[in-house]
């Protein structure tokens, strides 16, 4: 971390331990999975699970719920929910802390900003992300109103814990691994490659006043969410690859929900920055 950056810790070193131990657990669990040899039926139950944990972390938790660049109903905005919390996201904390890293982008106050180093941006920060819970439910007052968030919001990791949980009962340990802990440990260093990457390597299409960028590897990698500079110019468009060849995933999820009805008033960037370049 630089000398001159110091990132506000609020968690117990006890807290941060733990949840350390919990991620080291579940790479470790992947790994084993991938070492024992993964049978057919496991990689069936990961091509079932990665894709409803990529929408619970791109359209569901950042793309709804912390930018609002969609509407939909109470029910499917609870099975987005359920998207996000089967990989330990939080709606109701996510949308607050990450309201706040737009706030404070590239500043000494944004806790997984490159500038604080490789460590802290990409692990640090998800074990102490810098806010306090009052910091965070202040700025996600919006969701609180919603008795079944605030449910998930209190008890975070009883999905994610219960869907592997199934999986070992159902499928062995193989099955738990591969099909469960795989994707979840796959979400985690995606994200982790936006806040590191989409801050340091690839192109600036727009004065945001902080250091994102659009990087066309890691848009692929993520399903769209490397077109990070954009994202940072008009953060409520539903979609962030602006020009015909920035593929954005997805968006075109969130189209496709538009066109069976389960969304609808989604935002959109104004045409003069979609033109063909």
């Amino acid at each position: 971390m630089s000398a001159c950056l110091v990132q506000k810790q609020v968690r117990r070193p006890a807290e941060r331990r733990m949840l350390g131990m919990n991620v080291l657990a579940l790479h470790l669990a992947a790994g084993a999975g991938l070492f024992m040899g993964p049978g057919p039926e496991d990689w069936i139950v990961m091509a079932f699970v990665y894709p409803l944990q990529a929408i619970g972390i791109g359209i569901s938790l950042h793309r709804y719920f912390a930018h609002r660049s969609f509407k939909t109903s109470r029910g499917f905005q609870f099975f987005l929910a359920l998207c996000s919390a089967i990989t330990f996201g939080d709606p109701v904390g996510f949308a607050g802390k990450h309201r706040i890293h737009h706030q404070r982008a590239d500043t000494a106050a944004d806790v997984h900003t490159p500038l604080h180093g490789w460590w802290a941006c990409w692990i640090g920060s998800l074990l102490d992300n810098g806010y306090t819970h009052e910091e965070i439910l202040e700025r996600s007052a919006d969701w609180q109103r919603y008795p079944e968030l605030m449910w998930l919001h209190r008890h975070a990791k009883l999905p994610a814990l219960t869907l592997i949980a199934s999986a070992f009962v159902f499928g062995g340990f193989t099955t738990m691994a591969i099909g469960v802990c795989l994707p979840v440990c796959l979400a985690i260093h995606q994200t982790s490659a936006v806040n590191y990457f989409t801050h340091r390597f690839g192109y600036q299409t727009f004065e945001t006043g902080d250091r994102s960028t659009n990087n066309w590897w890691v848009a692929l990698l993520t399903w769209g969410e490397g077109w990070h500079n954009n994202h940072h110019h008009c953060p409520q468009s539903a979609r962030a690859g602006f020009r015909w060849w920035e593929i954005d995933m997805f968006f075109w999820g969130i189209w496709i929900f538009e066109r069976l009805g389960l969304v609808w008033d989604v935002r959109r960037p104004p045409k003069r920055l979609t033109a063909a370049s």
